[in-house]
């Protein structure tokens, strides 16, 4: 068979007979790969100040001197830095026999030159002498074996797309380091050795050293980079320093609380409900007291109830309510427990009470529990509790309690009458439970926020489950003593229960001028700080002990962007969310506009005979 070039063609069986198998080694081979080829810039230009690869700008650097005492951790800022760089530290032994020689020879110049000074009668240097003791010291610890000596060799590249970039993150890297009195020089013409010498291949090609004893070198430790990525938790967002992710479980700390600080629109409220929403898949029952109805669209789209109290609002909750005991719990201490907090409601809703006005409503309390024959032997469990209208009666028939029922008249018979006094129709036995105050009068709302906490409360107890109270815009509940000292008294006895208590505001100055802010925020081990106003980082930075930095972090991070401390940790963090949680958690009214109006066009579309894929 004659092809058309004029070549004779093999048959199929003499080319199966003569075909030798190609390798995929040889495909790889003949293509004249290397490693090296693959992992190399398309490009390279060789400066006197830095190189071009491809179209990153690289300069490299080498550290000269160091101050003569190094604090721990002194790398840490550089590490954390948000900027792309490279850190190569050499390590060279040196032999302790040929240093001891050397120093020999050091402390006999400095000995002589302080024996010089003081022959013709100089006053004594305070810096030869100190480097003279200095010595000494060393030597005695490198001849005892507690020491060796070291040639030290730090080096660094910064990358940057332009030249501009790399000038002023040089200035940056070079005034932290300044500052510390350690000083960084680029490597002219030296930037390909440099950079060769900080790529990990552990070959030190520009040998720019000094020599540095065990104790400071200690301090060159490169892994500082903090985080908070435990074994369990949520993903509260992502840490801004290494991009890596904070997971975290507060139910694994010595407490359950969290405190949050945020301006206004800085994303508290999205950071808020992103940790609900992933504690709710991990089977923790959440309540919310909501102050501006929030989270009315969450509730409805996980499934849970949504409460809202006001003065015409069909949900109604009886302050009388007794809890029944637990069974480490005597009927009597929950009783008198009971009694007390009532005691804190009246002053709230009263504005306040005399001491013998305290001590008439204290009695009058416990009168009418016992108008409904409750005592402290009774069953709770199958008693119909008291209403406000009842404590009213028993307080018309006690001697002095006439401006208490004045005042008690617009609650039972007023225009506040729809409030209060009612038998309590509310059920929270679901996971997600959302009590919305924002259409109490302002006046009431601390009333409301005391009164529906204190149900809360009561209702805990009655089962130990893992739960988080979310208590959002608390700065009005600090407003009252009697409100602030109950959250405290909440913060201070979850743990008891199983409870967190998440506590949110925006009104920073309000909540620590309360006598029980500090306490609060003291016992919450979780403390996230958003966004802050110019007029409250000073109080902000006080109360934290922050740094002058994450004080200015602080004033110019973005929505969802800010610190999280937990425990004896913090990081700089960003709050993530996927899709699906930000059409569920969003507040923005953008936003929620445009999902209402997508709702309405689905709904009409189904009404009209279905959808036309």
């Amino acid at each position: 068979m004659i092809n058309f070039f004029g070549k004779k063609q093999n048959t199929d069986a003499e080319r199966e007979r003569n075909s030798v198998p190609v390798l995929p080694q040889d495909l790889y081979a003949d293509a004249g790969l290397s490693l090296a080829d693959i992992i190399a810039p398309s490009a390279v230009k060789v400066e006197s100040k830095q190189l071009v690869l491809g179209e990153k700008f690289v300069r490299s650097f080498f550290i000269t001197s160091y101050p003569s005492v190094v604090s721990d951790n002194w790398l840490s800022p550089l590490i954390n830095l948000d900027k792309v760089f490279d850190i190569a530290i050499y390590i060279h032994p040196v032999d302790t026999a040929a240093i001891m020689k050397k120093f020999e020879k050091k402390v006999a110049e400095v000995q002589s030159q302080i024996n010089v000074r003081e022959g013709k009668g100089f006053v004594r240097d305070p810096m030869l002498e100190s480097a003279y003791r200095d010595l000494e010291e060393l030597r005695d610890r490198l001849q005892q074996a507690q020491e060796k000596m070291f040639d030290v060799g730090l080096y660094l590249s910064i990358y940057a797309d332009n030249e501009e970039e790399l000038g002023h993150a040089e200035a940056e890297i070079k005034s932290m380091l300044e500052s510390r009195l350690i000083y960084v020089r680029p490597a002219l013409f030296q930037q390909e050795e440099a950079f060769q010498s900080i790529i990990p291949v552990n070959e030190d090609k520009i040998a720019v050293t000094k020599k540095i004893n065990s104790e400071p070198l200690s301090s060159f430790f490169p892994f500082v980079s903090f985080d908070l990525t435990s074994d369990k938790g949520i993903l509260y967002g992502i840490n801004r320093h290494n991009s890596s992710l904070v997971l975290f479980d507060r139910f694994s700390l010595e407490n359950y609380n969290s405190v949050t600080f945020a301006k206004s629109g800085s994303g508290k409220s999205f950071a808020t409900k992103l940790e609900i929403l992933r504690s709710l898949m991990f089977d923790i029952d959440v309540i919310v007291i909501d102050p501006e109805r929030e989270y009315e669209s969450m509730a409805e789209a996980v499934g849970g109830r949504y409460f809202n109290i006001s003065l015409n609002s069909e949900h109604h909750i009886n302050p009388f309510d007794l809890p029944i005991p637990r069974e480490d719990e005597s009927p009597a201490d929950v009783l008198r427990a009971n009694v007390i907090s009532l005691v804190g409601l009246f002053r709230i809703m009263l504005s306040g009470l005399t001491p013998e006005e305290d001590a008439i409503v204290d009695r009058a309390i416990a009168e009418t529990y016992a108008l409904k024959d409750i005592t402290p032997d009774s069953d709770f469990s199958a008693i119909e509790p008291p209403l406000l209208s009842d404590f009213e009666m028993v307080l018309s028939g006690m001697e002095g309690a006439e401006g208490i029922l004045i005042k008690l008249t617009k609650y039972t018979r007023g225009s506040w009458s729809g409030f209060i006094n009612q038998p309590s129709n509310v059920d929270i036995n679901r996971k997600f439970i959302v009590f919305s105050v924002r259409d109490m009068e302002d006046d009431l709302k601390p009333v409301a926020m005391y009164l529906v906490t204190h149900f809360i409360w009561n209702a805990i107890r009655r089962t130990l489950r893992k739960r988080l109270l979310v208590v959002d815009e608390a700065w009005w509940m600090m407003k009252s003593e009697d409100t602030a000292a109950f959250l405290y008294a909440l913060a201070k006895r979850g743990r008891k229960y199983y409870l967190g208590i998440a506590t949110i505001t925006q009104d920073v100055n309000d909540f620590l001028k309360s006598p029980y802010g500090l306490p609060i925020m003291t016992n919450s081990s979780i403390q996230i700080l958003l966004k802050q106003s110019p007029t409250s980082i000073d109080a902000v930075q006080k109360a934290f002990n922050l740094t002058d930095e994450e004080k200015f972090l602080l004033l110019e991070s973005g929505v969802g962007e800010g610190i999280f401390f937990a425990g004896m940790k913090h990081v700089a963090i960003r709050s993530i969310a996927s899709y699906t949680e930000e059409q569920i958690i969003t507040s923005d009214p953008g936003q929620i506009l445009a999902i209402k109006k997508a709702k309405r066009e689905l709904a009409d579309a189904e009404a009209q005979g279905g959808i036309n894929l």
